[in-house]
């Protein structure tokens, strides 16, 4: 089971990791201005429809996905789907399930909660003890503490991050003693959830990963860094929407401006969203994962049209990702 990143399977799954040299433009793609369109019911249904199929597909990874993506839309019809997928054949789908559970308070998920503590899977017991804390049943959260420490370096990775979603500052000292984890993943998932327990000198790790040589690394970096909506650090994302060219094909670099674009729109900005059109409209389905996300995060409702086509695309991960777009925007005002 690999290191599982909430918020970025959809990105990691794809491996996107490689290095890269600026030769870019000065400015991102322009902005178009902000149309008053009314949200579509129709679409709305359509989209929850979706995630609701995608929970049934036979690969795992799909049913992964379509968790993820309703985790971010806290659609509560989904509550029965997700406590279903506590009991998955697959451990990473139950792992998910778990997160989801956690993430959104699903107290109805008890039992199977406690069905699955002693799973045969240490990660989805990371998940469960997770969940369980979130609902109010804490009397095995201390084992968190010793899951930290596992031979695991996987293991290690998932506790550091439900030691950040679990939102307590007490699990600073935790995750500080990880910060310093001989396996660099397991050190940024500290990092990142520090950051999101407002520990500034998390913040300077995850802004040093914004410049780094690997595109993972600025993709990671730039949505830890707007997980907890602090607007001082636009600055550090701005930047990112500028497409950069590889140095050796001479190919525009297009995954970090849009990771950098659905930052942005978790913080309350559209800087992003041309940054966005152009993803959608990419031959590669990583991109048009990645804009659906950036459409969802940005919130305008000006976008049902781009995300009404991606809806009906080829590739299910693109499905789902403007399902769960689609099921984020705001009415305007």
């Amino acid at each position: 089971m690999r290191p599982h990143r909430i918020l970025f399977t959809l990105t990691l799954v794809f491996g996107l990791t490689g290095c890269a040299t600026a030769h870019a433009p000065k400015e991102p793609p322009r902005v178009p201005p902000r149309q008053a369109v009314q949200l579509d019911p129709s679409l709305a249904a359509a989209a929850r429809g979706e995630l609701t199929g995608a929970l049934r597909v036979p690969d795992p990874v799909v049913r992964i996905h379509a968790l993820e993506a309703i985790r971010l839309t806290a659609a509560d019809e989904h509550k029965a789907d997700i406590i279903r997928c506590l009991s998955d054949g697959e451990a990473v789908v139950r792992f998910a399930a778990a997160l989801a559970v956690g993430e959104l308070r699903i107290e109805d998920a008890h039992d199977k909660l406690q069905a699955i503590a002693e799973d045969r899977s240490e990660n989805v017991r990371v998940a469960v003890r997770f969940a369980l804390h979130r609902i109010g049943d804490k009397r095995l959260s201390h084992e968190l503490e010793h899951m930290a420490q596992d031979p695991n370096p996987i293991v290690r990775t998932h506790t550091a991050l439900v030691l950040g979603l679990i939102g307590e500052p007490s699990a600073l000292g935790i995750l500080r003693v990880m910060r310093k984890d001989p396996n660099s993943t397991v050190r940024q998932q500290a990092a990142e959830s520090m950051w999101r327990l407002h520990d500034d000198d998390a913040l300077k790790e995850l802004v040093g990963l914004t410049v780094s040589k690997f595109y993972d690394d600025r993709m990671f970096a730039m949505l830890a860094l707007a997980a907890p909506r602090d607007g001082r650090i636009r600055q550090y994302l701005r930047g990112a929407l500028v497409a950069e060219e590889d140095e050796k094909t001479r190919v525009k670099i297009n995954e970090v401006p849009l990771a950098a674009a659905r930052g942005m729109g978790m913080l309350g900005s559209d800087e992003g969203y041309g940054v966005a059109l152009e993803g959608a409209a990419s031959p590669d389905f990583r991109q048009r994962v990645l804009a659906a996300f950036a459409f969802g995060a940005i919130g305008r409702a000006d976008s049902q049209d781009v995300l009404r086509k991606l809806l009906k695309d080829e590739d299910p991960n693109v499905r789902i990702a403007a399902a769960a777009g689609i099921l984020q925007l705001k009415s305007p005002v």
